[in-house]
């Protein structure tokens, strides 16, 4: 059985281009979000999408694929590992963040800039 239990497999759009930045020590990051969506049929027959934005982080190597490969509207499917965390925004207000730390990411299909 694997060691590492907390992975998740996501395959979704993504919503805007990755953000790309660079820490002081030189390391890559880029952060995007991708949708998810579930269509069902509610008690009053009607059809009812609902969406589901996860908040996503590359790091080295995932981060220069995911700034090479990726744009707005491009279907994805993401390997990664929650992440918690949190911490005090400049108003003092502690803030708790949930996303997906990227460990496997593949472009399934771009979307064509007439799409756009």
């Amino acid at each position: 059985m694997s060691e590492n239990k907390n992975r998740v497999l996501l395959v979704g759009n993504l919503g805007s281009d990755p953000e790309i930045k660079v820490t002081p020590t030189g390391r890559k990051v880029a952060k995007f979000s991708v949708a998810t969506s579930e269509t069902y049929q509610n008690s009053q027959g009607e059809k009812v999408t609902e969406t589901q934005w996860h908040h996503m982080v590359a790091w080295g190597k995932l981060a220069d694929k995911a700034e090479q490969e990726l744009q707005k509207g491009a279907e994805v499917s993401v390997e990664g590992k929650l992440i918690y965390r949190n911490y005090i925004d400049k108003d003092g207000a502690k803030k708790n963040v949930t996303e997906i730390s990227v460990i496997e990411l593949v472009c399934l299909q771009q979307r064509s800039k007439t799409d756009a």
